[in-house]
């Protein structure tokens, strides 16, 4: 994979809660989370919905790395399964697109405290035009 820095993502719920990524290529993506006290459950490992989005957003952004000018992509469903709880650190995911077809992808995703794998997505996009002026 190419090491060098993506583009800024142009998302305000990534930056809010500090989703970064190093790496996207054709059909695949690297992002990472420092897992803050904010974003931890009460208990003290990682709220559900943060890895969640963590997952979303790597797995949409290694889509999008295949799509054509004007099109788009929303998800349709994900699951995720944890391994293991994760506690506050750095949290990354590496995604990629297992297929492609003309309107529907199917990816996966997998979630790494350290060298462990901690959790696994697996995820299902639409793929559509993009509305005028979106």
């Amino acid at each position: 994979m190419d090491t060098s820095p993506a583009p800024p993502l142009l998302n305000p719920f990534a930056d809010l809660i500090g989703l970064r990524f190093s790496e996207c290529v054709q059909g695949e993506s690297v992002c990472h989370l420092a897992l803050t006290p904010a974003l931890l459950n009460p208990y003290g490992v990682a709220h559900g919905a943060v890895l969640y989005a963590l997952a979303d957003t790597g797995m949409g952004k290694a889509l999008v790395s295949l799509l054509d000018a004007g099109q788009r992509c929303a998800t349709i469903e994900i699951k995720i399964s944890y391994f293991r709880p994760m506690t506050a650190g750095e949290v990354r995911c590496e995604a990629k697109v297992v297929h492609k077809g003309g309107r529907v992808a199917f990816l996966e995703a997998t979630l790494y405290q350290g060298q462990e794998a901690a959790g696994q997505a697996t995820g299902t996009f639409a793929i559509f035009a993009a509305r005028p002026g979106r």
